[in-house]
């Protein structure tokens, strides 16, 4: 078999996209025909942050232009709901339609499972790669979870590492953005009181 035939599906060009304040900073957001296609965190500044939101992304037509799209109905829903969310309210987003072409198998089997873990509570890569059948894959998992482009609807940041500690988060400010999120949310991991 060919390297070609292993390789994973393009993943989708937007149609449009957007910059949205929340309490954490400036984030950005995606979408196609099929759904939110992508979601970033803050970086260190807006144009940063908007050029994560596309890395790895199909076809791009003139950013401009995905700028001035008209948001459909269920995105501009989406925007308002992640602003809740980053600012304490509890919403598990999970009838977000997310467009997951592109994204590999396991990763979606890893997202589905972060999906499912509700606001203000935690798991860690452990128990997600057991309920994925195999302890072994906590690395694999972290992995999925560093690649994740749906951030903070795909809710990476619920996930620890052993002892319920912090671990790696890929988005800007690491493992401080983490437990800042983590405590807007009112988690509490290892029973330890908020940092902020």
């Amino acid at each position: 078999m060919t390297q070609q035939a292993h390789a994973s599906p393009a993943r989708p060009a937007p149609l449009g996209a957007c910059l949205f304040a929340t309490p954490i900073g400036e984030c950005a957001l995606a979408w196609s025909e099929e759904g939110i296609c992508a979601v970033q965190l803050p970086e260190a500044d807006s144009a940063r942050t908007f050029h994560r939101l596309l890395r790895g992304l199909g076809r791009l037509p003139d950013t401009q232009a995905l700028l001035r799209a008209a948001q459909p109905a269920a995105v501009t829903h989406a925007v308002r709901r992640t602003q809740s969310l980053l600012s304490g309210t509890r919403d598990d987003l999970l009838d977000v339609v997310l467009d997951m072409r592109g994204v590999p198998d396991f990763a979606c089997r890893v997202y589905a499972l972060t999906r499912a873990i509700d606001p203000g509570r935690t798991r860690t890569y452990g128990e997600l790669a057991r309920e994925l059948g195999d302890v072994h894959l906590s690395r694999a998992v972290g992995q999925a979870l560093g690649a994740n482009p749906f951030a903070p609807i795909v809710p990476c940041h619920r996930v620890l590492a052993a002892n319920d500690r912090a671990g790696g988060f890929s988005a800007h400010g690491g493992a401080v953005q983490k437990l800042r999120m983590l405590d807007i949310e009112g988690a509490c991991p290892g029973g330890t009181l908020p940092l902020f």
